[in-house]
């Protein structure tokens, strides 16, 4: 083997599994959601096509919109794309890992009394009184089956309290 083999353009089989990735990562944008997908920086061209397949509920049309977007993603810089992508799931799953942290810190509050001790060791800018009020008010909405307003309201106040 000589360094002829690192000049030999790539094998048929390779070149299918680069067109393939890329038709993922278009099939990828393509289940992002709106909001996401309006921060990646895409071409015209893709962006209309991605909106195209959105709207397509058949099924062999959804497919060859996706070859066709897979098409288009040869054209344009994919490890920019990958990577703006890879962005956006990343924060959005920090968003959702802090939603949840706020929801334990709400489950946590309503089920014992020693847990606010340590929600105001860590956080001393609490308003302590309108906390307790909006424990006790959500805790005898469970008791009573009520909807869950004060319950919403304490995830707020969470919210508002623990930093991004």
């Amino acid at each position: 083997m000589s360094n002829d083999d690192d000049q030999l353009p790539p094998s048929k089989s390779q070149r299918k599994r680069d067109v393939e990735a890329l038709q993922d990562l278009g099939a990828e944008l393509v289940r992002l959601n709106a909001d996401l997908l309006r921060g990646i920086a895409l071409p015209e061209a893709l962006a209309d096509a991605i909106h195209q397949a959105r709207r397509i509920t058949s099924h062999e049309g959804r497919r060859r919109q996706l070859q066709y977007i897979g098409k288009l993603m040869r054209t344009v810089d994919s490890v920019s794309i990958r990577a703006q992508l890879d962005q956006a799931l990343g924060s959005s799953r920090q968003h959702t890992a802090r939603l949840h942290a706020i929801e334990r810190w709400r489950d946590r509050l309503l089920a014992d009394d020693a847990t606010l001790t340590e929600l105001v060791a860590q956080y001393p800018q609490i308003d302590l009184p309108a906390l307790r009020t909006l424990i006790r008010g959500a805790r005898s909405e469970q008791a009573a089956g009520r909807p869950p307003r004060q319950f919403r309201a304490l995830f707020q106040t969470l919210s508002q309290l623990i930093p991004e």
